[in-house]
């Protein structure tokens, strides 16, 4: 089967190749291949899957509407189905949204709803461009690559997204983040820029193709004081942050910004095709036709997408998945610790990420300095203060209990998030919640570099240089992590960052077989990376 997907299929084809799998049956966070192999999925369609494969609520919600007769093809006519979805959807929306918000309902793919929302705001206000940001990824369609950071030729003006470890002027933390921010304004407001005054700005609130890069809270908020002051509209891409996946509702909460737009698609699907655009009444000028398809009216899509959402809020799977994910961090911290060949290890909730790199000191060796490489400034507005990892890498659990799992989330799961204080968000003005750690952003936390000090040529310090990626190392433990019986997807600039997306529901026991079987997966890779 394999063998003809490879002769039939476009090489442009991705997952594919990477995973040489046949899933035949799925449940829960559990995949089973053709040959009778089990794996842990933590690629959940590329985060579509918010509550896994095949959850309970959501096949009932599908066969309700299959079994009632209802039209499954309805263009934008109104159904029942349609209005329970909207009213659930409008009912999780942050506040100051909700009540002055318009849906339109686009193609089956978030790209589409991206297309819709920059036509949406360029008839809004009469201008073209646009301002987006480095790393960004939007989509695939010639609209929404023009907004991503691999664009070539385009219309939009491109801005500095913040991060630690590689940070654009060599700084990090704080610093890096203010300067990103007055960057954009001297942007904005010098005349001979050449940036015109743009339709809007698009932001992902958590870079995940881009290397899962959480936005800092505080320059979040500047991003919406600079957008608001010049009149421009500010849409947040939540189709992979959204649903509960950072630990918030919505992605955009941790900082308390409202968006103008919200462009959502994925989960609020329930696993099947769905995408929609979310914007403010006054900006709902264009007018009819401006933005269609054919299969904006996906029923069944409809139907599981709100059975999904009133799960994931009635069951306070977004509070579980910010205990759960901080958990997680502070566990795949010691990855650092061990392996010198981890860069940096990042993400909010359950959207997590780990930098490889090519490692300077022997492998298993920690850099001088900072044993644990656990320091390092997290965000705007200050460092924070990670959470200690407490013992080795995962919990110990039987393999069979753990591929199993629960149909939903225990009540034990979810005292637990009501008792999370101990691996909570940061408090802080711009902390932003389990922030971006490493070895280099230890260095810049004990030696801050000041690039406008006399003494030198303004070349940044050994220490505070990031080492390069190693995309051969990530694709290796890639593999490993398949033999294993683990399934994980790689992003960030050059396929360099192993991705953790696993469902919602995961069970403690299954996030301790993920760090076990990661953990064990690089060990063996980077042993036979470095010789």
């Amino acid at each position: 089967m394999l063998r003809r997907q490879s002769a039939r299929e476009s090489a442009a084809r991705t997952y594919a190749r990477a995973l040489p799998i046949v899933p035949v049956r799925a449940r829960g966070m559990t995949i089973e291949g053709a040959d009778g192999r089990r794996y842990l999925d933590c690629l959940s369609g590329a985060g579509t899957l918010a509550l896994g494969h095949n959850h309970p609520v959501v096949l009932e919600a599908i066969r309700k509407v299959l079994d009632s007769g209802a039209p499954l093809h309805v263009l934008d006519l109104a159904t029942p189905v349609k209005d329970d979805f909207t009213t659930e959807l409008f009912d999780t929306l942050p506040r100051g949204l909700a009540e002055r918000a318009r849906i339109q309902f686009c193609g089956p793919a978030g790209t589409d709803a991206v297309e819709a929302a920059l036509k949406l705001v360029r008839a809004a206000t009469g201008r073209e461009g646009l301002l987006a940001f480095t790393g960004a990824y939007h989509g695939m369609t010639a609209g929404a690559l023009e907004a991503s950071g691999g664009a070539q030729d385009v219309r939009v003006a491109r801005l500095p997204y913040p991060q630690d470890y590689r940070c654009p002027f060599g700084l990090g933390g704080a610093n890096g983040a203010e300067l990103s921010a007055r960057w954009t304004e001297s942007l904005l407001d010098d005349t001979k820029s050449g940036v015109p005054a743009p339709a809007g700005m698009i932001v992902e609130p958590v870079q995940g193709e881009g290397g899962v890069l959480p936005a800092p809270d505080a320059w979040l908020r500047r991003m919406r004081e600079i957008t608001a002051a010049r009149g421009i509209p500010l849409i947040a891409d939540e189709v992979q942050t959204g649903v509960g996946r950072t630990g918030t509702f919505w992605a955009v909460e941790h900082s308390g910004v409202v968006p103008d737009v919200m462009v959502l698609s994925k989960a609020i699907g329930g696993s099947l095709p769905l995408a929609v655009v979310i914007y403010r009444d006054d900006l709902d000028v264009w007018p009819p036709g401006a933005h269609a398809g054919t299969f904006r009216g996906n029923q069944l899509a409809m139907a599981a997408g709100a059975a999904t959402l009133a799960y994931v809020r009635e069951n306070g799977l977004a509070e579980r998945a910010a205990v759960l994910g901080a958990r997680m961090l502070a566990q795949l911290r010691s990855l650092a610790a061990a392996h010198a060949c981890v860069g940096e290890v990042r993400g909010r909730g359950l959207m997590l990420g780990v930098e490889l790199v090519e490692a300077a000191e022997p492998v298993g060796c920690a850099a001088p300095g900072d044993p644990a490489g656990l320091s390092g400034p997290a965000g705007f507005g200050g460092p924070t203060s990670p959470t200690s990892p407490t013992g080795p890498v995962g919990f110990s659990g039987h393999v069979d209990a753990v591929e199993r799992g629960p149909e939903h989330t225990s009540g034990t799961s979810r005292e637990a998030a009501d008792r999370g204080s101990t691996h909570g968000s940061p408090a802080g003005p711009g902390a932003a919640d389990q922030a971006s750690v490493g070895r280099e952003g230890a260095h810049r936390a004990a030696t801050p570099y000041d690039p406008l000090a006399g003494g030198g040529a303004g070349i940044l310090p050994n220490a505070a240089r990031p080492r390069p990626p190693a995309p051969q190392l990530a694709a290796a433990v890639q593999r490993e992590c398949l033999r294993r019986g683990l399934i994980v997807e790689l992003g960030g600039r050059h396929s360099s960052v192993v991705r953790l997306l696993p469902p919602l529901t995961i069970t403690d026991e299954q996030a301790a077989a993920v760090l076990d079987r990661l953990a064990d997966a690089l060990a063996t890779a980077a042993r036979a990376h470095h010789g």
